[in-house]
């Protein structure tokens, strides 16, 4: 089963994914752009699924302004199927003083572990204290774990993290997302995880696209592990023409069933909701068609649908 804020869904029911967003998110990184209205997310949400989304992974982890009863009640209103998300972000993520910093691997895999099996809990402040409980009165469960690591640098924060997650996922077989700096230190992760117990077929490496690079991104997926495609309406950085290059170059390698799309918009400014742009419709309004153009249903409806779909598919 694939674990949503809502309950159990059965893998064939879960459709178009978009493997990665945020519905909410406060970090000391991004002063000013907060993902913190609820009405406001709930219509980013909205038009999430009216550009053919039936469901998303809200990949906002511990610590950073979560709010998984509110996510659970965004679900229900929309129909938009969400997994929340468990785990501890790259460390630049949290400020000097937070509680989080103190904690071990010990620590941080019982509270992983209880989050997919028991409940999340409803405010990140006191993590031990009572649970988020959704709107039909069950408690909220994550669905998947997540850690991050800086550019070419596993620091000992991260690296904590990384054996907690790794322990969580033999306990629960909740997949694991990891964010990458620009694709840097991939297969480092996958190795350190992999002594740890983790298959790579169960980790997607967030943002693999930040370095447009087909025999690295076909190297990666050879080994089992998801690419996590991200970063389209970026053209500062990369473009869509780029990620569409990318994209077709992978599929011709034969690592089209590694790839996952998402948005990771994660800004306030970038939320139509919230007064910016593009929003979260940009990635199936504008840039699916062109994928669907250039690659064709079948691919595509595999990055979309079957995918995802196996990835999040609990194992354990």
């Amino acid at each position: 089963m694939i674990r949503t804020v809502l309950g159990d869904v059965d893998p064939a029911d879960l459709g178009s994914t978009n493997y990665h967003e945020h519905l909410f998110q406060v970090s000391p990184l991004l002063p000013g752009d907060e993902l913190d209205d609820e009405e406001r997310s709930r219509t980013e949400a909205a038009l999430l699924r009216d550009s053919g989304f039936a469901s998303m992974v809200d990949a906002t982890p511990f610590g950073l302004g979560r709010n998984p009863e509110a996510l659970a009640r965004i679900s229900a209103s929309t129909g938009l199927r969400i997994v929340a998300t468990t785990g501890r972000h790259r460390e630049a993520h949290y400020a000097a003083d937070h509680p989080t910093r103190a904690a071990d691997v010990e620590t941080l895999t019982a509270r992983f572990v209880r989050e997919i099996a028991e409940g999340m809990p409803g405010d990140d402040a006191a993590p031990d204290d009572a649970r988020a409980f959704g709107p039909g009165g069950a408690q909220v469960r994550a669905g998947i774990l997540k850690g991050g690591v800086d550019y070419w640098r596993i620091s000992a924060f991260e690296h904590t993290t990384l054996l907690a997650l790794a322990v969580a996922h033999r306990t629960t077989g909740a997949p694991i997302m990891v964010h990458l700096e620009f694709c840097t230190a991939a297969h480092e992760v996958l190795d350190l995880l992999a002594a740890e117990g983790v298959t790579a077929d169960r980790v997607v490496l967030a943002h693999a696209d930040r370095d447009p690079d087909p025999g690295l991104h076909a190297s990666l997926a050879e080994r089992g592990a998801y690419l996590g495609y991200d970063g389209f309406a970026r053209p500062r950085t990369r473009s869509d023409a780029e990620l569409l290059a990318l994209t077709e170059a992978v599929v011709a390698r034969g690592a089209g069933d590694r790839v996952l799309l998402g948005g990771d918009v994660a800004r306030a400014t970038r939320y139509i909701a919230y007064g910016g742009m593009p929003g979260l419709a940009y990635l199936g309004e504008r840039y699916v068609p062109r994928l669907r153009e250039a690659l064709g249903d079948d691919a595509v409806d595999r990055m979309l649908v079957a995918n995802p779909a196996r990835l999040l598919t609990l194992t354990a």
